[in-house]
């Protein structure tokens, strides 16, 4: 039996195509052999290799012209944020092309917005997702993108403006004032979302709660100041995490020493987004609030669905 040539170790742990295959002394002959496998047509690797997200998005790169860019959720993966799942992957050509690959969704435009190596740029991504995405998603998409210096608020506002044309602008300049690029965490975001568009009265976001000598008692991720209320997201980590929950007890008792109460959100409370508005609701009153109580009728409903203009 012939010894099978052997893989050169660069392509060991990544996929390949049939130009690079070639220059190994790796023939399509070859590629047939089981240890192969075909992860897009004319892109392969090892079988037993399992690709990261990053190098699957490599490896449709690979199938496509040099001309093709990520774009929609594919890009903002590339930039750290995970939305959705991994495939279909989305590029983007600025030309007619047709291509029918599975695992690849080819987008097509008259006009490239402004790319770089790899992806459009973000505030492109953002206006592209705003087409299809529901409203809380973009939310916290946009939020994020914001955080995280990808865009800002006047580079976003400029792109719609530039390109109102394109598909998803429309929807994207609706979302636009609800974004805000102070909030630390994707659930902080979905959190002040579902508040807001329950009807109660916006938070300010992570602002200094401070005594009556003016000394600083803690940030507050969503705080009421009318009420001396704190709303905080607490994920799984402030549970597990030993240091993190002893700083918190310390800042929640903290806020209460001077006058201030903390309303506590969890995953779970914000699976069930009606119930938590109802107990943050019935709290604010118990803190003096009288102003409307929530309503969920179609602007809550709008939360939950993709943007119409």
């Amino acid at each position: 039996m012939r010894t099978p040539t052997p893989v050169p170790e660069h392509l060991a742990g990544r996929s390949f195509d049939l130009t690079e295959a070639r220059r190994a002394g790796i023939t399509p002959r070859m590629l047939e052999h089981p240890r192969f496998r075909q992860v897009y047509p004319r892109v392969y690797c090892l079988a037993d290799l399992v690709l990261s997200p990053s190098e699957q998005i490599a490896a449709a790169r690979r199938n496509l012209p040099p001309d093709a860019r990520t774009t929609h959720a594919t890009r903002l993966r590339e930039l750290g944020l995970e939305h959705g799942p991994l495939e279909p992957l989305h590029f983007v050509v600025g030309r007619d092309l047709h291509l029918d690959v599975e695992g690849i969704l080819l987008h097509r435009t008259a006009v490239m917005p402004q790319s770089g190596p790899d992806g459009v740029c973000p505030e492109a991504v953002f206006v592209a997702l705003a087409a299809t995405e529901r409203m809380i998603d973009l939310i916290v998409i946009g939020d994020w993108l914001l955080r995280h210096e990808h865009m800002s608020a006047t580079s976003l506002g400029e792109f719609i403006g530039f390109c109102h044309w394109r598909a998803g602008a429309a929807q994207a300049l609706v979302v636009v004032p609800h974004l805000d690029g102070r909030a630390r965490s994707t659930k902080e975001s979905e959190t002040r979302a579902i508040i807001v568009f329950s009807g109660l009265p916006r938070p300010e976001v992570n602002v200094e709660v401070r005594d009556d000598a003016g000394a600083l008692v803690g940030i507050g991720d969503l705080v009421y100041r009318p009420w001396r209320l704190v709303v905080e997201y607490e994920g799984r980590q402030h549970a597990l995490d030993i240091q993190q929950f002893a700083r918190d007890i310390d800042r929640y008792g903290g806020f209460r020493r001077i006058g201030w109460d903390y309303h506590q959100v969890t995953n779970e409370r914000l699976a069930r987004p009606r119930a938590m508005i109802m107990s943050l609701h019935a709290q604010l009153v118990r803190r003096g609030y009288d102003g409307p109580s929530p309503a969920f009728g179609r602007r809550w409903d709008s939360l939950f669905q993709p943007v119409t203009v």
